[in-house]
C-alpha cells in the first residue's frame, strides 16, 4: 500500500477523532440501537433504522482513519535542517508578481488541509508548483482561475 504523508500534528489529530470515534461515539450508537429494539417491530422502526446506518458511517470512519495511521508516514520538519528549499511540512511565504499581495501557506497531508488556516495540500496546484523550488525562486502556478507568478520570499521549517 502507499504511504500516506502526514505531520505530527495531522496525525495526532486523526488519533484523537480515532478515539472520540471508538470510545464516545461508538457506545452512543449501540446504546441507541438497544433501545430502538426495544421499541418493537424492526421492520417499521426508523429510529433502529438511523441508528445502524449511523453505526456503519461510523465503522467505516474508524476503518478509513485506521488504514491512514497504518500507512502513514509522519514528517516532521522542525528536526530538518532549514536549506531553504520548499518540502512537505514547510511553511512558504510567497508573492504574487502582479499584485504584490503575499501568501503564507503550510504544506500539509490530504487529511490536514484547511485553507482557511492557510493549510494546502501536498496534492494541490500551488505546492506542487512550489515543492522542490528555493528561497527567490519564480515560479508559474496553473490553479482552476489560471496561471499566476510568484516569488518565494521565505520558507520556514516549523
Amino acid at each position: 500500500m502507499n504511504t500516506v504523508p502526514m505531520t505530527i500534528i495531522g496525525a495526532e489529530q486523526l488519533r484523537k477523532e480515532l478515539d472520540e470515534l471508538k470510545f464516545e461515539r461508538r457506545p452512543q450508537i449501540t446504546s441507541a440501537i438497544a433501545e430502538a429494539r426495544e421499541l418493537g417491530d424492526l421492520k417499521e422502526n426508523a429510529e433502529y433504522h438511523a441508528a445502524r446506518e449511523e453505526q456503519g458511517i461510523c465503522e467505516a470512519r474508524i476503518r478509513d482513519i485506521e488504514g491512514k495511521l497504518s500507512n502513514a508516514q509522519i514528517i516532521d520538519v522542525t528536526t530538518m535542517q532549514n536549506t531553504g528549499r520548499v518540502i512537505f511540512g514547510t511553511t512558504v511565504t510567497i508573492l504574487n508578481i502582479d499584485t504584490d499581495a503575499e501568501s503564507t501557506y503550510r504544506i500539509v497531508g490530504d487529511d490536514e488541509a484547511n485553507i482557511k488556516e492557510n493549510l494546502i495540500s501536498v496534492n494541490s496546484p500551488i505546492a506542487r508548483g512550489l515543492i522542490g523550488k528555493s528561497v527567490d525562486d519564480e515560479v508559474a502556478i496553473t490553479t482552476p482561475g489560471g496561471t499566476a507568478e510568484y516569488e518565494i520570499t521565505a520558507v520556514e521549517y516549523i
